[in-house]
């Protein structure tokens, strides 16, 4: 079975943050990921890490203000400084937290000078933080309308263009079967551009069992890939966190 991790910003919402770390060690996972950190200290975070003995294995970089916010400057044209800036601010808090990963949020955008954005500022994050590893992933439009890198091909473009050691895919399943139908052809195309995999289940993007994604199926091919990195549960849970977690067993 894959290396399983807890996404914090979904799972254990019953208590507050800084108490979930501890929550998703008794729970069984040894490692988490947050889209957003930057509401709480990264002193706080990384006590709260450290306490329950949790690897963070990636952050976002978009600002705070998720909630009726921007997705993600990467890719608008204009907005390399306000780019730049977001991406610092993440970096930092990826060094205090010991990140392992950064996901950069390409925005809302479309058309060939967002992708020459896009591009530019990739090679210019992955030459500012040579030894930080980060990712693009590639979201549906129906989750998140107009987003710009909403196809894998293009990441697949995306990242061959920039050539960075440290750019890699981050392969969401669920994003993939509502943007291809096919999780299992699109792993097989693109699972060797991995570097980080996230999970949710297909019908109401609840926990990752057996539906439209046969789950079973698809964390014994990245066993058979060789795939060594994590396998994150970034949903929505049903109920309580806690009453969903079969499928890491």
């Amino acid at each position: 079975m894959p290396r399983f991790a807890a996404n914090l910003s979904m799972l254990f919402t019953e208590v507050p943050l800084l108490e979930r770390f501890a929550a998703a060690r008794d729970a069984g996972f040894e490692a988490v990921e947050i889209l957003f950190p930057y509401d709480e200290a990264g002193s706080a975070i990384r006590r709260a890490l450290t306490a329950a003995a949790q690897t963070l294995v990636l952050i976002n970089t978009p600002p705070p203000n998720w909630t009726g916010g921007d997705r993600g400057f990467a890719a608008i044209p204009g907005g390399a400084e306000r780019f730049r800036h977001d991406f610092m601010r993440a970096l930092r808090y990826a060094e205090v937290l010991g990140a392992e990963k950064i996901h950069v949020m390409a925005g809302v955008a479309e058309g060939p000078q967002a992708r020459r954005t896009f591009i530019d500022n990739l090679a210019w994050a992955a030459a500012t933080a040579p030894h930080r590893a980060l990712t693009i992933e590639p979201i549906n439009r129906h989750d998140i309308p107009g987003y710009f890198l909403d196809d894998f091909e293009l990441a697949a473009d995306v990242l061959d263009t920039v050539g960075a050691t440290n750019l890699g895919l981050q392969f969401d399943a669920y994003h993939a079967h509502r943007i291809t139908g096919d999780v299992m052809g699109t792993w097989a195309r693109h699972g060797h551009r991995a570097r980080h995999v996230q999970v949710a289940g297909a019908e109401g993007r609840h926990e990752p069992v057996k539906g439209a994604i046969d789950y079973p199926a698809f964390f014994a091919a990245l066993d058979d890939w060789g795939y060594a990195g994590y396998v994150s549960g970034e949903y929505h849970p049903s109920g309580r966190t806690e009453a969903g977690l079969g499928w890491i067993t």
